[in-house]
């Protein structure tokens, strides 16, 4: 195996434009991967990436512009589903129209690119199917219940589909990442009306006491996108400063 096993790989990254997104396309490509993101206002991509205007709610726009990027390299090697909205909300906040609206983005947006993708991801001597998570499928975080919801289904989804395409030679995995240092999050912060201690609520969440980075959950990715990780199949790769699983309390 090449010891750059994404030269000439060809990766579709949903939710591209942006935070985890863009730091993951950008990693493939610093990689030697030919890129496409997929996103609702995809902008001016960086050098090396295709930009493809989609809504990840349409199914028609993700089939057709997923299509349009594969039929060109005759395959897809990697997606990477990231595309997804935030709504922080108690079981009792919000129009379950909103929820719908949720629910829609953020784990039906991943069956429609899944779909699209799959024909294209057959034709690969190596694909995998790597999606986004969040600690808030492990970890109970206050007026989460909305978007914890569908990231754990994100994770169960990972899970059925790895058991349903291994044969195929397709591996599935996820990413589980804590509170990542985005453009989203940086603004949130500033807009918050004590910015410092705002910063200091999304830092101390993590026991590390700093926010995960956007380029280490990109790392994550690629890692579960190697060819060479043909083990790690059905698995939830977690980058979240250890929030879901230590407790540093003094003993």
């Amino acid at each position: 195996m090449s010891a750059r096993p994404f030269e000439g790989s060809i990766v579709v990254v949903t939710g591209g434009a942006a935070g985890i997104g863009k730091a993951v396309a950008q990693a493939f490509v610093e990689a030697g991967a030919v890129v496409a993101i997929l996103d609702r206002e995809p902008g001016t991509p960086s050098d090396g990436v295709t930009a493809l205007q989609a809504d990840v709610t349409s199914d028609a726009g993700v089939s057709a512009a997923i299509e349009s990027f594969a039929a060109q390299h005759g395959r897809i090697d990697v997606l990477v589903a990231n595309a997804g909205v935030s709504y922080p909300a108690t079981v009792e906040d919000g129009p379950l129209e909103d929820w719908q609206r949720i629910l829609d983005i953020n784990v039906l947006g991943y069956v429609r690119a899944t779909r699209a993708a799959l024909p294209y991801l057959r034709k690969s001597e190596h694909a995998a199917i790597v999606n986004m998570s969040s600690c808030t499928a492990a970890t109970g975080l206050r007026r989460r219940v909305l978007y914890s919801a569908t990231k754990g289904a994100i994770e169960a989804m990972t899970r059925a589909m790895a058991a349903d395409l291994l044969a195929e030679g397709i591996r599935v995995n996820c990413v589980s990442p804590g509170t990542v240092d985005t453009p989203l999050i940086r603004k949130l912060i500033d807009e918050a009306p004590d910015p410092g201690r705002q910063r200091r609520v999304y830092n101390d969440r993590q026991p590390t006491g700093v926010m995960v980075s956007a380029e280490e959950v990109a790392r994550a990715v690629l890692y579960l996108a190697d060819p060479r990780a043909q083990s790690t199949v059905g698995s939830v790769l977690t980058v979240d400063g250890g929030l879901a699983s230590l407790r540093l309390f003094d003993s």
